[in-house]
């Protein structure tokens, strides 16, 4: 299978509970608006929609939803995932997972259905292994300060499928979402990320392993794990060293030679901001275990070491700065939410919006609730948000 992400898209953080009434509206409208989609679309243009973020968003708002809220999510997913509930079959459409610990039976879910509608083995597993890479790049590839807690996946027949997931960053109380979709993409490590909308992004973020910058440094992090256990607990300790201290000028030694990190090229740190400093190198039993379960199985590619069962942040972080600071391959600490928006920005940042596009979106939204079986009131409703958000 091959895949892209579509975008991220971050927002505040929303606690509360959706309303019985509002979910109840919520189903029924979502219903009607995925099978007049679906009647004129197709079910693979409906999924290729979903990982969209702003339709997603306008989505979600046409259900009654805040538009920068982060329980939008959840609950559209949720509601889309009930209103299509027994009649997945006639719309061609499936979803799997879910808020919190439903994230976790997606792997279950796909393969109930792969059953159900007897897909090739090869198939369900596909969208298994697409699964769990998704949830992994995003959770240890992406350093961003976002957790993952929300996870599920679209798919049709026809193999064409979305994964949308959610995390959350409690310190400055906003949420993030990422969107995967499957197209001719070969590579799901190497900046996934196609297009990107978000209200919020950082300068620096702690470590970005997807970009193209970060290449040699993921190369690497392969060659270091394939080497022996004590090979590579030696470099974890020569950074050990200076994990837990401020030094002038901090620096490690590599046999005869000396390299100093203010040295290295293209580094924005000083000696006293680096990652090396702030990062907890300390004698940890899982760290070791971990890093010694990898050069026992010596993965052949970067992509084989990250679906390494236990392999997390750390592991990956532990390695992306050894081979930064001891071997100075660089790796990228750049935001992936910096670059573009899904249909631009209002400010021309970093492009002008694409209002074609945007006001294309509002019209197919627009043309679905006209078209759909609800009273007429819900429709003027409906639309009326439309509107608001097309002002």
């Amino acid at each position: 299978m091959e895949s892209m992400n579509r975008g991220i898209a971050t927002f505040t953080l929303d606690f509360g509970k959706c309303p019985p009434w509002l979910w109840q509206r919520m189903v029924r409208l979502g219903r009607e608006i995925v099978r007049v989609l679906v009647e004129e679309y197709g079910p693979e243009e409906f999924i290729r929609r979903i990982s969209d973020p702003v339709w997603f968003q306008s989505l979600g708002t046409v259900l009654a939803f805040d538009w920068n809220a982060s329980g939008l999510t959840t609950i559209l997913t949720a509601a889309l995932k009930e209103s299509i509930r027994g009649r997945e079959r006639d719309l061609g459409i499936f979803i799997c997972g879910g808020k919190g610990k439903t994230s976790r039976k997606t792997p279950d879910e796909v393969m109930a259905w792969g059953d159900k509608l007897n897909l090739p083995k090869n198939y369900a597993n596909s969208l298994v292994h697409n699964s769990k890479m998704s949830a992994k790049v995003d959770s240890a590839l992406v350093q961003d300060g976002f957790q993952i807690y929300h996870h599920s996946l679209f798919f049709t027949k026809k193999g064409v499928w979305s994964v949308v997931q959610q995390g959350m960053n409690t310190e400055n109380q906003t949420a993030r979402r990422y969107h995967w979709f499957s197209e001719n993409v070969h590579d799901m490590i190497q900046e996934p990320h196609a297009g990107i909308a978000s209200q919020k992004f950082f300068k620096k973020i702690e470590l970005n392993m997807t970009s193209k910058d970060s290449n040699k440094n993921r190369d690497l992090s392969v060659d270091l794990v394939n080497d022996s256990f004590r090979n590579v607990m030696k470099d974890i300790e020569l950074l050990r060293r200076h994990s837990t201290r401020f030094s002038q000028m901090l620096s490690v030694q590599k046999g005869n030679e000396t390299l100093t990190l203010m040295n290295l090229e293209n580094r924005e740190f000083g000696p006293s901001d680096h990652p090396v400093i702030h990062e907890d190198f300390s004698r940890s039993r899982y760290l070791e275990k971990i890093l010694f379960k990898l050069t026992d199985a010596k993965p052949k590619s970067y992509q084989e070491l990250l679906l390494t069962q236990g392999v997390g942040p750390k592991t990956i972080r532990a390695l992306a700065l050894v081979g930064e600071v001891i071997y100075g391959a660089d790796a990228s600490r750049e935001d992936p939410a910096r670059f573009s928006f899904a249909h631009g920005g209002k400010d021309a940042t970093p492009y002008p919006v694409d209002t074609q596009t945007y006001d294309q979106t509002i019209q197919v939204l627009r043309s679905a609730v006209s078209k759909s079986r609800i009273d007429l009131s819900e429709k003027k409703k409906a639309i009326k948000r439309l509107d608001h958000e097309a002002s």
